[in-house]
């Protein structure tokens, strides 16, 4: 890899070479590196552009890397990544996708990935979105991530996107079996005249179920963003939605969480909150030697987080 496609590398999974055990990585819509291991399986799919990912049962401490970079400008893709995990598994998953557009045409990213979980196994899925270039073409990423939890089965979902992304409209699903535990902490900050969507259904659709929803989000300048996540209760179960939003310049944000129950059992619970940051936070850092801008700068960092 050149200098560039390693800084976006270490921008979107941290990596600094390439990953110890199973990892497939995309370049430029083209294959850029892949590695098996004795329990992590990668196959490319022959009837459409995208992967799947076999994970043997029982497989624990094992994690999977499946980083995409963009460096064309121009260049559009669909991906489908289809994760069938065994039963009893414990395993942390590693997506992301980054775009350096230094063109005046628009590169996009749209990644569908589909979660098959086996009964009692536990993953943590990791996904970053990160644009930069100097060009004035656009950067897009349509991001849907769908997951099937088996009974006793739990899924984790930290997606992050931090400046740098144009355009995004992203969908989440869980649907949760019994004794299952489905959880998304997403993390959003926008900026210029940049736009986010983001749709969430979490399902609780067996006895004991849980599921969670925390979303952070900063909306800066003249953008705009729009959030939907949907808790549904089908059983006995316990679901949380919690949106928390900062609003900075004459940006604009739409927060509508709804929660539905569908039995008598379920206890499902909604929170949602907008604002700008507290002037008593600014004046204390303030006080301490910081600017105004290194202040906020240092509240949005902490609210991220």
């Amino acid at each position: 890899m050149d200098k560039l496609e390693a800084k976006l590398l270490k921008e979107i999974a941290d990596l600094d070479s390439l990953p110890a055990g199973a990892y497939n990585i995309r370049k430029n819509g083209g294959a850029g590196g892949r590695n098996n291991t004795a329990h992590i399986v990668i196959d490319t799919k022959t009837d459409k552009s995208g992967i799947d990912i076999h994970i043997a049962p029982g497989t624990k401490h094992e994690s999977v890397h499946i980083p995409v970079i963009i460096t064309e400008t121009g260049l559009t893709e669909l991906v489908y990544n289809d994760f069938y995990i065994g039963e009893d598994c414990d395993v942390d998953i590693v997506a992301g996708c980054g775009i350096h557009n230094g063109g005046c045409d628009t590169s996009q990213h749209d990644g569908v990935h589909t979660f098959h979980v086996g009964k009692n196994a536990k993953v943590r899925y990791y996904e970053k979105h990160y644009g930069e270039g100097e060009g004035t073409g656009k950067r897009i990423f349509n991001p849907q991530t769908i997951a099937y939890l088996e009974e006793g089965a739990s899924i984790h979902m930290e997606t992050t996107q931090i400046r740098g992304v144009d355009s995004t409209k992203r969908y989440t699903k869980i649907v949760v079996g019994p004794g299952g535990e489905g959880t998304i902490t997403e993390k959003l900050l926008t900026d210029g005249a940049q736009v986010a969507e983001s749709e969430m259904d979490i399902v609780l659709a067996g006895d004991g179920a849980s599921g969670r929803v925390i979303s952070r989000s900063v909306a800066q300048d003249e953008s705009q963003q729009i959030f939907y996540p949907r808790m549904i209760g089908e059983a006995k179960c316990f679901g949380h939605v919690q949106c928390d939003s900062i609003i900075m310049g004459n940006a604009r944000i739409k927060s509508i969480p709804a929660i539905t129950a569908e039995c008598p059992d379920a206890q499902l619970i909604h929170e949602a909150a907008i604002g700008r940051i507290a002037g008593d936070q600014l004046m204390k850092l303030m006080t301490l030697g910081l600017t105004e801008e290194e202040a906020e700068e240092r509240i949005l960092n902490g609210f991220l987080q």
